[in-house]
């Protein structure tokens, strides 16, 4: 995998983002992530966009947009990729499939989304889109509820969870008020997010409004290239390894408590990079809910089926601990739009690795992975990285 590398990023700050379309998003992503390659506009010959949309805005046929935003693009080939919450390393992979081909020197890859152009109760029902419709479509909270009922049978099974929930929102809200890019630069504290209030009521079976994330407008954007480029503004990174694991869809058919699928992407994506999870020195996950970080504990085997808490409880998954988990403060402080978020995470884990992560800088930053899922743990996608 030493034939590919990051050689440029962008990433705009994520929030409620009212005043700033689909073209300008592209524009403040994209055009940084190009000048810091030490590229020209001209020199990019792949345009990979990730966009979910699902209908919160009416413009589809969005890689076309990047042409529109920049006019330099009008004639490089440009397409639009969509796998749910993954839609961002599902655009990289792509990137990467290309480049590897030969048949693009120099890929540019924006994920981005703005989810605020709808009424809550919309933006549930688009969410839900990335379920299994015909079993799941009308269940109550949107996503939230799916991941409220993973949450519940977990709580069933292996009895309160709320403490470790609590731990990991806290976690990354403290981690996320380092982020200069995040949606909500604030510590909310354990004991906020662990008793509900008015200001933190319950959403969804056990989870409360702290253990989801947040609805988000955003964009972040990657250079992609075989080799390092001369003139480039930021060191490379690498991967060392990358996976994609699939799952059923439907939660029926498997069991909602194991991330099964995210199981297998960890082993083979270690063994494929040649290194134990003890040898990284941080991961970026996909919290989309604190429950799915407790699972994706599991997962990469920081702890055993049923033991994920540990992880937190012991500090392990701390800024301080042995594996850092989410230091920019992951989809839970940082924001999750949608087909920004795999991008966006990408990003997080280069600044880290070339140690250029500012406030979020950890002491040691060598090796790192990014996890990367969609819907609820079905489309799973892991990158080991490292510095060039």
């Amino acid at each position: 995998m030493n034939n590919a590398h990051i050689i440029g990023w962008g990433h705009t700050p994520f929030g409620k983002l009212d005043a700033i379309d689909l073209e300008q998003l592209i524009r403040d992503a994209a055009l940084p992530a190009v000048a810091s390659a030490g590229l020209q506009l001209s020199d990019i010959d792949g345009i990979f966009v990730g966009h979910f949309n699902g209908g919160f805005v009416q413009q589809d046929f969005s890689g076309a947009l990047a042409g529109v935003a920049i006019p330099e693009f009008r004639h490089v080939p440009a397409v639009r990729v969509e796998n749910a919450c993954a839609t961002g390393s599902a655009a990289i992979w792509a990137a990467l499939d290309a480049v590897g081909a030969g048949r693009v020197r120099h890929a540019l890859v924006i994920g981005m989304e703005k989810m605020n152009t709808l009424p809550s109760a919309q933006i549930g029902d688009t969410l839900l889109k990335c379920s299994y419709v015909k079993e799941e479509a009308d269940t109550a909270g949107g996503f939230a509820g799916v991941f409220g009922d993973i949450a519940g049978v977990y709580f069933e099974r292996f009895g309160d969870q709320s403490d470790a929930l609590a731990a990991i929102s806290a976690k990354n809200h403290e981690n996320g008020v380092r982020n200069p890019y995040a949606h909500m630069k604030r510590d909310l504290g354990f004991e906020f997010c662990r008793h509900p209030s008015e200001k933190n009521p319950f959403v969804a079976g056990p989870l409360k409004r702290s253990d989801c994330s947040l609805v988000s407008d955003g964009a972040a954007a990657l250079v992609i290239s075989r080799e390092p480029v001369a003139g480039a503004l930021v060191r490379p990174v690498r991967w060392r390894s990358r996976t994609q694991v699939n799952e059923y869809l439907p939660l029926s058919r498997r069991d909602p408590t194991r991330f099964e699928g995210a199981a297998l992407a960890w082993q083979r994506g270690l063994e494929t990079a040649g290194v134990a999870l003890a040898d990284l020195h941080f991961v970026e996950t996909h919290d989309c809910f604190t429950i799915a970080e407790l699972l994706e504990y599991e997962a990469m085997g920081l702890r055993p089926h049923g033991q994920g808490a540990r992880a937190i409880l012991d500090g392990d998954t701390r800024r301080d601990g042995r594996l850092p988990v989410n230091p920019s403060g992951g989809l839970k402080s940082r924001g999750h739009p949608i087909g920004a978020t795999g991008v966006s995470q990408h990003v997080m884990a280069a600044m880290q690795l070339t140690g250029s992560a500012g406030d979020m800088q950890l002491p040691r930053a060598q090796l790192g992975a990014v996890f990367n899922m969609g819907g609820a743990a079905v489309a799973n996608y892991l990158s080991v990285l490292e510095a060039a």
